[in-house]
């Protein structure tokens, strides 16, 4: 059903894809080579790496072989989205090649015959070959398998022994970069020193009231900017302002909606397909060959909640019914059925307070300990319990009061899931659990439950079929032909009242447009065959037809304040920059946050009784990292600070009282944070200055 879907609205464009293809057969492959008297040898490059330019053949090679990993791997061609990810790795692959390979003799890195049989057929199989080579009874890798290919290759033809060649050329290559990484990864050390701020940082907790002044509290009226003046700070500030190069575009969509006959159709169709499921012997055979929804058929978990569609309209479904078709918030019509209920194994769902101790011994882990048990005691003197969790929190979940949602048994660590699943009520578990993770405080939310569901869902895309996308099409062919230029193409929205929508910045490299994704066409005509009131042909994306208009055009270099948007940026950071100087000294001397907010009541004022010496945003106020620094430079209760500037406004604080963080007997755990951060970073840094070495410069925008 989805493949027919999908042969239905691509119908024109097979079309034009055949013909092209006849063209190219009649005319010659060559027609997009290296000496094709259309592109030019010139127009073939589409880079270039450390002043070597890199041809299209080259690069469309090294896609090919990337590309023909990802089948192996998969099993299946690669989508639009996975083949635009193929491309990147291909350039990053050129990218390692080139500026890499030096670096390898330089420090005699090499991977000797005697590794690489190793890693293909030794003790040390890579991982590549083990999955793709799984015994699908097991799951497990399969070296019979591997030696059967390896034998096989010796009366291959010469077209698999050229990819199996290849494929060990890319494992090698792969082995020598891990080499490299990590020799400098592992480089990596944190002294004592370091981490003992580390945890001076993380620990050091300031008690805080603040008042923020915003921008907006001091008039546009009050402080005069002239052009001399901004395009003196463009001048002076150049680091912010460097532009790339980029494109305006204004476009109209035309999307392509279902019409009403189209919805009456597709409405008989699912009504016909609901009555055959009423009457199906296999729920899960029937859905799956005739419903277009990503999972046609469910297993609800216990505790799960049913699709929201369905349980919108449906207060207590029965087994074996089928309910609907209901229109969906996707365009789609949905009909479900529960096919069966059972009691499956059980699952409950917890929130928990974590303390991290991983790692920790003696006295340290004692302390840990110390501080969880004065957490609990708070939780159960306050009821508090979320709020506690995004406070002491250690984990991800902290983010979310402790909420861990629901799982299995299995689904946690022993000691864990022992302590919740023998929970006789709701609520907070009066003991530290202790795990290898550290100490917890859970609190069960819900006692458990058991029942499973298999759900059948039946649903049919809502589309606009071939005689509504040629009514569509035939109004954007028509607006396109009448809007020659910017003027033309105004006028003609204004008129047939068309919504003109503006992207502006937009990259050689970006595959959408605002929110509209698949745009890629769009952009690559801006970059290649547009110039600036140039109005375009007719493109086609998944869900609408687009006309664009290319409204501008930045090259990449200096800003000036030529640039609207250039200039419009360093106007607005000048006048903040005035009125944060009106500000310092309508507030001058003046010793109370309350004193302040009566000269600017649109000033705010907050408190914050838990500020980390390593955080950078002000709860409540926002990004203010100066701010941050000064209040943990102040050392008696009531002093105040300077005022401060910041992005959002001029930030005022006073100090209630500063927690300094506790001396601990071991740093090690916050020198191996520091070094495992330090680490990870490490691959992406060397990266990213092999690039800029390189000078690395891409023009794959122009063909991709």
């Amino acid at each position: 059903m989805a493949l027919i879907k999908q042969i239905r609205q691509r119908t024109g464009l097979a079309i034009g894809v055949i013909a092209v293809g006849l063209i190219f057969f009649l005319v010659g492959g060559d027609i997009l080579g290296p000496n094709s008297t259309i592109l030019g040898s010139s127009r073939t490059t589409v880079g270039e790496i450390a002043g070597e330019d890199i041809s299209y053949d080259e690069y469309v090679q090294k896609i090919e072989q990337t590309k023909m990993s990802f089948q192996q791997n998969t099993g299946r061609n690669p989508n639009e989205n996975e083949l635009s990810s193929i491309r990147e790795q291909a350039w990053q692959a050129l990218i390692v090649e080139k500026i890499f390979s030096q670096q390898y003799q330089e420090l005699g890195l090499v991977v000797s015959d005697e590794e690489l049989v190793d890693m293909v057929q030794g003790k040390n199989i890579i991982g590549e070959l083990r999955r793709q080579l799984t015994n699908p009874q097991t799951g497990e890798f399969d070296r019979d398998q591997l030696v059967t290919f390896l034998q096989s290759l010796q009366t291959a033809d010469p077209q698999q022994q050229m990819f199996w060649a290849q494929q060990e050329k890319l494992f090698a290559d792969s082995r020598l970069r891990i080499k490299y990484d990590n020799i400098l990864a592992t480089s990596e050390y944190a002294t004592t020193t370091e981490g003992q701020l580390q945890h001076k940082m993380a620990n050091t907790i300031a008690d805080v009231r603040h008042i923020q002044i915003p921008y907006y509290a001091v008039s546009d009226s009050l402080v005069q900017v002239s052009d001399s003046e901004v395009r003196s700070y463009i001048s002076k500030n150049q680091e912010k302002f460097k532009v790339t190069e980029s494109r305006g575009l204004r476009y109209v969509r035309f999307p392509l909606h279902p019409s009403p006959e189209d919805s009456a159709a597709t409405l008989e169709q699912i009504n016909g397909l609901v009555a055959e499921l009423r009457e199906a012997s296999n729920d899960s055979a029937f859905v799956v060959r005739n419903s277009e929804a990503q999972n046609p058929f469910q297993t609800i978990n216990p505790g799960d909640p049913l699709p929201v569609n369905f349980s919108n309209n449906v207060e207590e479904p029965e087994t074996g019914v089928v309910y609907g078709p209901f229109l969906s918030n996707n365009s789609s019509y949905v009909a479900y059925k529960i096919s069966d209920r059972y009691d499956g194994a059980p699952r409950m769902r917890a929130s928990h307070i974590l303390l991290n101790a991983e790692g920790l011994e003696g006295e340290a882990k004692e302390q840990v300990r110390a501080r969880a048990q004065e957490v609990l005691e708070e939780v159960n003197e306050t009821g508090n319990f979320e709020v506690a969790a995004a406070q002491y929190g250690e984990d991800a979940t902290s983010q979310r009061g402790g909420d861990l949602g629901w799982f299995f048994r299995d689904d946690f660590v022993t000691e864990f899931a022992d302590a919740v699943f023998s929970a006789r009520s709701e609520g907070v578990i009066n003991r530290l659990v202790e795990t290898e993770y550290g100490f917890h405080i859970i609190k069960v939310t819900e006692m458990p439950q058991t029942e499973t569901k298999k759900l059948a869902v039946l649903e049919l895309e809502l589309i606009a079929s071939d005689i509504t996308r040629n009514d569509i099409f035939r109004n954007a062919d028509y607006f396109a032909a009448n809007s020659t230029n910017a003027t033309t193409f105004e006028a003609n929205a204004e008129k047939e009242d068309y919504q003109v929508v503006s992207a502006i910045g937009v990259g050689p490299t970006a595959r959408s447009l605002n929110n509209m994704t698949g745009a890629r066409e769009i952009v690559r005509w801006a970059f290649n065959d547009a110039s600036v009131g140039t109005v375009s042909d007719v493109f086609e994306l998944d869900d609408a037809y687009v006309v664009a208009l290319l409204s501008g055009k930045t090259e990449e270099g200096d800003g000036t304040i030529a640039n609207p948007e250039i200039k419009a940026q360093a106007t607005n950071q000048l006048k903040n920059e005035k009125k944060a100087a009106y500000i310092k000294e309508k507030i001058s001397g003046l010793e109370t946050l309350e004193a302040i907010k009566e000269v600017f009541p649109d000033a705010s004022i907050g408190s914050t009784p838990d500020l980390r010496m390593n955080a950078s945003v002000l709860p409540g106020v926002g990004f203010a990292p100066k701010a941050v620094g000064a209040i943990f430079g102040l050392r008696e209760s009531g002093e105040m600070t300077d005022p401060i500037q910041e992005d959002i406004g001029v930030i005022v604080a006073q100090l209630n009282d500063i927690i300094p963080a506790s001396e601990i007997a071991d740093y090690t755990r916050y020198q191996n944070e520091l070094t495992a951060n330090a680490s990870q970073r490490t691959g992406y840094m060397i990266m990213m200055a092999m690039e800029e070495l390189a000078e690395v410069k891409d023009y794959r925008y122009k063909f991709f």
